[in-house]
Order: structure tokens, then sequence, then C-alpha cells
């Protein structure tokens, strides 16, 4: 089954895995995310590509299930993070959350950037001041992209 998935992520190689699940009956359920999005066809595409060339006669049955990682679906890949670049996320450490803009995304670690209101080193009052953060894949425990209308 993995091979017949691979087969049809060559075929559009802006698409890639986020996820694949074998559950109980048998079913299988695909999470693809891709560099410009997923479209319904992308979907049917991967689905056909693995459907069509199982044989049912040998195989146990199955249900499939293809579908595109949510937009408040977290991110898992480095590759979710760069093609996310530029959008707000909200990012949760064990020690701490922050809402901030991606500004860059390494294969280690993602760049996150805002602004904050925070006491004057001198004087009294509050001055703005610009905020920026380097955290490695494995420090975060969940990030979602913000959805902002």
């Amino acid at each position: 089954m993995a091979h017949l998935l691979s087969k049809g992520l060559e075929e559009n190689p802006s698409l890639f895995l986020v996820d694949l699940t074998i559950g109980g009956g048998n079913k299988i359920v695909v999470t693809l995310d891709g560099d410009t999005g997923v479209t319904l066809q992308d979907c049917i595409n991967i689905s056909r590509a693995i459907e069509h060339n199982i044989d049912r006669e040998e195989e146990e049955d199955f249900s499939l299930e293809v579908a595109s990682a949510g937009a408040t679906t977290p991110l898992q890949l480095p590759r979710q993070y760069k093609k996310n670049l530029g959008r707000i996320l909200n990012v949760k450490t064990a020690t701490e959350e922050i809402e901030a803009d991606l500004t860059d995304a390494t294969d280690e670690l993602i760049v996150l950037e805002w602004e904050a209101r925070e006491a004057k080193q001198i004087g009294k009052g509050k001055e703005t001041v610009q905020k920026r953060r380097e955290i490695p894949y494995a420090d975060i425990k969940e990030a979602v992209v913000v959805i902002k209308f």
C-alpha cells in the first residue's frame, strides 16, 4: 500500500504525506498537504492511484479515506512550516505559548518574530520592542496557523 501511495505522490511532487493510519477494520486514512495547497482533485487522484492498483481479490477488504490537512490541523513537518512562511502561528512549547509571524523555517528550527510592549529600560512607561525567537522542532508541542478574517 505504501508503495502505491509513494507512486501517486511522485506524480505530483508538490503534494506530501502528513499522516498515514490504518485502523480497525482495515480503515486506511491518508492525510496530505501540498506546497500550494491540496485540491479535491488531488485527493481523488491519490485515492485512485491506491485503489485502482490493489487487487481486492488478494487483499483483505478495506476502506480508504484521502483528505487534506485542515486549516486548523497542527503543523507536523518542516515542509509544512516552510510553506507557511509569513503567516501568523500560535506555537506552544513546554514553557510558553507564542503567537507571532513565522519568518524562517529550516530543517531544524523555526524563527518567530513579533512586537511586544515592555517596560522601558530607563525611565517610566513602556516601549515597543521587536522580539525574535528560534525554536527547535523538538521543543514544539503544537503549532497551528492563526486564521484571521
